[in-house]
């Protein structure tokens, strides 16, 4: 069962987020990474023909290969990333013949472990499919995958969703995932969260990453505060407008990583919208000096992921034991925050001194700066590309069973070939080191607080309007127990929640307090990493299912 931090880990909520792998390799001695050499067979584990293999459809010579390839690389690429989407999907409990819309699909391989193809008179850019589960022993669900077409050119939102066949809904949550991931990786979560009574599941993957259209990713604003927030609303917007499309009134919201800082965003620009806010692993609450002072990039391309160097087969079998039960981190799995953070998570003013230098890697920093996404260099690195990615999924899903990992690692690489869009938000909201330029602690507990605008209204009729403001949501974070994302900016927001709740309450009146819903609690998923809904599924599942059940039952108690 999850732990809720109490006030017995009081020391460790003063400590700030760790340094990554330095300290993690000093106990553990030298990897089999160290002893093959850093770019040797245990960094890269796919060897070259297999990553060779995946980069070409077909074994075929190799002149024969290159000289088409010269001609005609399109018709070379691997999975497509539809395919790889439906073969991740059939290993969803009672899904035998997972739906998957083709619009971005163009051919065909199966899975060992899927019990269903996509035949080629499948993949003609259907925008939508439907199928329903198999010998389910907890309801008929419906599963459907589509593409929503949003306003504009090449704008729409590849949607994944599960409802139960002959009940009402009248709940909805959506999932999104994190930077450069895709609803796939929710595979674990969707048969276990759609048990729930009453509730639809949605999962969407973000604009310009995932299966989502890719439309250029280009930058306006001059000022430093107007490129982060542009870079936000690029995916916020669309998230809103998806809302509208699928005529929603509110919803809760659940983010991971990149995700659940954008269902922050979106919850302050959007207010009204929210019954309830989930935010696994975020990243970007915590302050810190360089961040918020360093430069920001030109508009144009941009930048680093996060994660790469944790073994997870070790994550989900190890316990931390140097750390209080009820809140635990410290796989140092962040191989980008290659420093110490010295300064409080929880301070409102501004650095005013120059930032510190920088102990990052030269060329990190240099291709961060110049905004070059790791996507972009699995695109550059052509046939070599598998093997590069797969140096992250051999470790990311260690623990998985091997036709599994096989599934996410083609997935992965389906996702990550794909022309450049989103992902070059990242520059804009993070620092090299995956602190945010726009900390959240900074503006957190103003969810749940702001004036609702009547839809539709302008700036003069919401003068002339009723207005009236949110009387709190429920705000959850959940962190894993050796998760490498800094949980004390997540108990740092929990206090600034909780401290905004008690000035709201201040002059309330009685019915004001009546209408309350604010509340705030950081929770802990045991023997998970920084992919708490994948490492932890279970516990996960479990978890959400007790926070969903209390918040149609909320939501009933208001009508």
């Amino acid at each position: 069962m999850a732990t809720t931090a109490s006030g017995s880990d009081d020391d460790y909520r003063s400590k700030s987020q760790q340094s990554p792998l330095a300290s993690q390799r000093a106990k553990q001695g030298p990897t089999e990474a160290d002893r093959n050499g850093r770019f040797g067979g245990g960094y890269f584990p796919l060897g070259y023909k297999e990553g060779f293999s995946q980069w070409v459809r077909q074994p075929s010579k190799l002149w024969i290969v290159l000289k088409e390839y010269c001609t005609n690389p399109d018709k070379w690429a691997n999975v497509p990333a539809a395919v790889a989407e439906h073969n991740v999907l059939s290993y969803v409990p009672y899904l035998r013949k997972p739906p998957t819309h083709t619009q971005t699909g163009t051919s065909t391989s199966t899975p060992n472990g899927s019990t269903v193809t996509v035949s080629d008179n499948d993949l003609k850019r259907t925008a939508s499919a439907t199928s329903q589960s198999e010998n389910d022993p907890y309801a008929t669900r419906q599963w459907n995958s589509t593409m929503v077409q949003l306003s504009g050119k090449n704008r729409a939102l590849n949607e994944f969703s599960v409802e139960r066949v002959g009940e009402e809904h009248d709940q909805n949550l959506v999932m999104l995932h994190g930077y450069g991931a895709g609803l796939g990786f929710f595979y674990k979560n969707f048969e276990g969260l759609s048990r729930a009574p009453g509730w639809k599941v949605y999962a969407l993957d973000l604009l310009g990453m995932g299966r989502s259209s890719r439309p250029p990713f280009k930058i306006h604003a001059k000022d430093r505060e107007g490129k982060i927030t542009e870079a936000e609303n690029w995916f916020i917007d669309a998230l809103e407008e998806w809302r509208i499309a699928r005529k929603i009134d509110r919803f809760t919201l659940l983010g991971h990583s990149l995700g659940g800082y954008m269902a922050v965003a979106y919850a302050l620009k959007y207010p009204g919208r929210l019954n309830k806010l989930i935010l696994a692993s975020p990243v970007g609450i915590p302050e810190d000096p360089y961040a918020v002072n360093a430069d920001m990039p030109e508009p144009g391309d941009s930048t680093m992921a996060n994660e790469f160097s944790q073994d997870q087969g070790q994550t989900v079998n190890d316990s931390n034991p140097n750390i209080p039960e009820s809140a635990k981190i410290g796989d140092n799995n962040n191989f980008l925050n290659a420093r110490s953070k010295n300064s409080s998570t929880s301070s409102n003013a501004p650095d005013k001194s120059p930032p510190p230098r920088k102990p990052l890697p030269k060329w990190l920093t240099y291709l961060w700066d110049a905004n070059i996404s790791p996507f972009s260099l699995v695109r550059w690195a052509g046939p070599l590309g598998p093997r590069f990615v797969s140096g992250w999924t051999t470790r990311r899903f260690s623990h998985l069973p091997s036709e599994e990992a096989q599934a996410l690692h083609t997935y992965s690489y389906s996702l990550f070939k794909q022309r450049g869009s989103g992902e070059y938000a990242l520059a804009y909201i993070l620092a090299p080191g995956a602190f945010a330029r726009s900390p959240l602690i900074r503006r957190i507990q103003g969810v749940g607080r702001q004036i609702i605008t009547p839809s539709g209204a302008t700036t003069s009729t919401v003068e002339a309007a009723a207005q009236r403001r949110e009387t709190g949501i429920p705000v959850v974070m959940m962190y894993g127990e050796n998760d490498w994302m800094d949980i004390a900016g997540g108990y740092a927001a929990e206090q600034k929640l909780k401290e905004e709740q008690e000035k709201a309450l201040q002059n309330a009146t009685a019915e004001e307090r009546k209408k309350e819903a604010g509340e705030a609690k950081v929770l802990v998923i045991k023997k998970a990493g920084h992919h708490v809904y994948l490492d932890g599924w279970e516990e996960f599942n479990e978890v959400m299912l007790q926070e969903l059940a209390e918040t149609r039952n909320k939501e009933k108690s208001l009508r």
